[in-house]
C-alpha cells in the first residue's frame, strides 16, 4: 500500500511511522508513505495558503489553488483508489471500513486545518470523507495517522500472526474478550481456568460469552444498530 498525505504540518508525523508495526511494514515493503507540504504548491511569495471566508464567518479557510495543484501533480504520478479528506463531518471510521480500505493499493489523504478547506476541493477531488469521532481536532494530521495505523495492521504479512487482527474488537460486531498471560496468580487474582483447559470448544464459547457481555456493558449500541 502506498499513501500520500497532504498536510500543512508534515513535522507532526515525525516518529509516528518509524516504530512498531508501521515501521516493520515499511521494512518489509508492504507499506510506504510520502508527506507533501501543501505550502510548497502556493504561488504566494509568503507561501500563504489560507484566506478569509466568504460570508463573514470567523476563522480562516484553506485556499483551493495550493491544494488543487498538489493533488493534480500527484494524479500524474499514480492512480488512486480513493482521495480521502479527514474531517469531523465525514463518515465515522469503522472496522468494516478499515477492512475495505486495507485492500487498496494507492490512497491520498488530505489533512485540513483552520476553519476547513474550500468546499470546491471536496466537490472536485474528494472521493471519501472520514471522521475518527464526533469531536473536533486542530487538523487532520492525527486522524490521518490513526487511519494509516488501522489500515496497515490489516495488510497480509504485516502482523506476525495474520489471524490476530481477526479477533480484534469490532471485526464481528462485538468487542474483544478479556485476555490474560503469565503469571497465573497475581496477588490472588487468577486466570480463568477454562483458558488453561486445552478444550478449544469451551474456550471459544467462553470468549464469545465474554465478548457479548463486554459489548452489552460498554457498547450496547453495537447490538441495537445505532
Amino acid at each position: 500500500m502506498h499513501v500520500d498525505i497532504l498536510t500543512l504540518f508534515p513535522e507532526m508525523f515525525a516518529g509516528f511511522f518509524d516504530c512498531s508495526i508501521l515501521k516493520r511494514a515499511q521494512q518489509n515493503n508492504l507499506f510506504e508513505y510520502e508527506l507533501h507540504n501543501i505550502r510548497d504548491y502556493s504561488t504566494d511569495k509568503h507561501k500563504k495558503v489560507d484566506d478569509y471566508p466568504y460570508g463573514g464567518e470567523s476563522g480562516m479557510v484553506m485556499k483551493i489553488e495550493p491544494i488543487a495543484a498538489c493533488i493534480e501533480h500527484l494524479f500524474t504520478l499514480r492512480t488512486y483508489d480513493h482521495v480521502i479528506f479527514l474531517t469531523p463531518d465525514g463518515e465515522v471510521l469503522s472496522q468494516s471500513m478499515a477492512n475495505e480500505l486495507s485492500m487498496c493499493n494507492n490512497l491520498m489523504m488530505l489533512c485540513g486545518h483552520y476553519k476547513g478547506i474550500d468546499e470546491r476541493i471536496r466537490e472536485i477531488f474528494i472521493t471519501k470523507e472520514i471522521s475518527i469521532g464526533d469531536y473536533v481536532l486542530s487538523g487532520g494530521e492525527l486522524p490521518a495517522a490513526v487511519l494509516c495505523d488501522t489500515l496497515v495492521r490489516l495488510i497480509p504479512g504485516v502482523l506476525h500472526d495474520e489471524t490476530s487482527a481477526l479477533s480484534d474488537s469490532f471485526q464481528y460486531g462485538v468487542l474483544s474478550p478479556p485476555v490474560y498471560t503469565r503469571p497465573y496468580n497475581y496477588k490472588g487474582h487468577t486466570v480463568p481456568d477454562v483458558l488453561l483447559s486445552g478444550n478449544d470448544k469451551l474456550i471459544t464459547e467462553w470468549k464469545l460469552q465474554k465478548s457479548e457481555e463486554r459489548t452489552h456493558k460498554n457498547r450496547p449500541d453495537l447490538f441495537s444498530g445505532e
